[in-house]
């Protein structure tokens, strides 16, 4: 009976050391990982590596640097599916690769990485709504803004809401002007490419979809100024469905698509998960700035506890922000793909 005992309190140990042994193995095994990719690089594309790694050096606040984070996921993701196509073949019309450097010039000006001084890019967060420190810099805009802010249709809350729904246009604007820069320049290189004398179907089919794209860029933005200067005028409908600017801007190109009503209430459903989805990164976002700032605030103390879980606290919100930031832009991605080519169908 001792014999028994012993036998199983050795065994107990030994579980309890292998457990404890196969912890630190694991453990071992993950911060092992973690430094192999720290040191291979945040991102699988060298370009988009030294991208991040420049932002790194600028003073860009924490949640500009989760938005870019998620934005050259989005241009890793698009560019390993890039070269998986053309490694079977599949991606010799060079279309693919001529989007993929606008997109990445795209998002070096919108970070304020091109060279060239942006006046918005030193700003504070987006997220921060100062409706009187800010401008639209458009006249249209700001004749807008201010009738509908001394018009008493609005209540605080929904002056917030408009506001919101102006800044978003104009960054629309802004974009859509980087995007038709980018294009410009690709184009002049086109063209001294292609033979005048000659037609090159391939070419024009490249120029085409560039075109395409700044169209249907420049159609959202009419519709949401129609939507503001409406909206401005008139109020809110109390019966309106979305409150997120680009969910509206969805909505309104998804009614003027090619859909079946079956099909129009399905992505409507949809648009409402997305909604739902944008409302909990805005939530991480602003988190995010609010623990960056007590971080700097706490920095000072030299408590070094107190320290140590803030920073704790800021990574596994700086990781949050980044998760769902790469999901609501795939997600917007997606919409928008499904969207545009009801529109294609439409002017056939």
């Amino acid at each position: 009976m001792g014999a028994t005992r012993t036998l199983v309190a050795v065994m107990a140990a030994f579980l309890a050391v292998s457990t404890r042994a196969s912890k630190y193995t694991r453990e071992a095994n993950e911060g092992l990982a973690d430094a192999k990719r720290r040191e291979a690089g945040e991102f699988r594309v060298v370009r988009l590596n030294q991208v991040w790694e420049k932002a790194q050096r600028l003073q860009l606040s924490a949640v500009k640097l989760a938005e870019l984070h998620s934005d050259l996921k989005i241009q890793e993701k698009d560019e390993l599916s890039w070269k998986k196509l053309k490694a079977e073949g599949l991606g010799e019309d060079g279309e693919k690769e001529a989007k993929l450097r606008r997109n990445i010039n795209v998002i070096m000006t919108k970070y304020g990485m091109n060279g060239k001084k942006d006046s918005h890019l030193t700003d504070t967060n987006y997220i921060k709504d100062g409706t009187e420190s800010d401008t639209l810099d458009d006249p249209r805009l700001e004749k807008l803004w201010s009738k509908a802010k001394t018009s008493g249709k609005f209540s605080d809350e929904e002056l917030d809401k408009l506001w919101r729904e102006f800044k978003h246009h104009k960054e629309k604007i802004r974009e859509y002007n980087i995007l038709l820069e980018t294009v410009s320049r690709t184009e002049d290189i086109h063209k001294k490419v292609i033979n005048p004398s000659e037609e090159n179907p391939v070419k024009e089919e490249v120029l085409h979809n560039k075109h395409r794209e700044l169209k249907e860029k420049l159609r959202s933005i009419n519709q949401g100024f129609e939507r503001l200067r409406k909206v401005s005028h008139q109020g809110y409908d109390a019966t309106s469905e979305f409150e997120e600017p680009r969910v509206i801007d969805l909505w309104d190109m998804a009614k003027s698509a090619n859909f079946t009503e079956k099909e129009l209430e399905s992505f409507r459903e949809e648009l409402k998960h997305f909604e739902a989805k944008i409302e909990k990164h805005h939530h991480y976002q602003k988190q995010l700035e609010i623990s960056h700032e007590k971080l700097k605030h706490i920095e000072g103390t030299g408590d070094k506890e107190h320290l140590n879980r803030n920073r704790e606290k800021y990574a596994m919100l700086e990781e949050k922000t980044k998760e769902l930031g790469y999901k609501v832009k795939k997600h917007l991605q997606d919409l928008s793909s499904r969207i545009s080519q009801g529109l294609q169908h439409n002017e056939l």
